[in-house]
């Protein structure tokens, strides 16, 4: 795979994203051990479900769907504009959590 193909730019902002939400959940489940706040818990639950998702969509790049991207440029676009998308939520988070 082509790290400068819209498919191997959305593996490597894949990749940021799960780094960015393994540092959110820690930071959550942390406070959330010290609080016991049912909104953490809430946020832990929202962490894992796009950590589980992300983690699924970078096998899938590996795997099948690289030559679902291979036959249509437009999808690996659309696919890499989501992840784009994506990335920027999840960084705007992890800076307010961090903050």
């Amino acid at each position: 795979m082509n790290p400068a193909s819209p498919t191997g730019l959305a593996v490597l902002i894949g990749i940021v994203n799960s780094a960015l939400l393994a540092v959110l959940a820690a930071v959550w489940l942390r406070n959330y051990r010290e609080f016991g706040s049912t909104l953490l818990l809430g946020l832990l639950g929202f962490c894992a479900v796009l950590l589980v998702e992300n983690l699924i969509a970078i096998g899938f790049f590996f795997s099948s769907m690289r030559t679902l991207y291979a036959m249509d440029p437009l999808v690996g676009r659309v696919v890499l504009a989501m992840s784009v998308l994506e990335l920027l939520a999840v960084a705007l988070l992890t800076y307010a959590t961090l903050k």
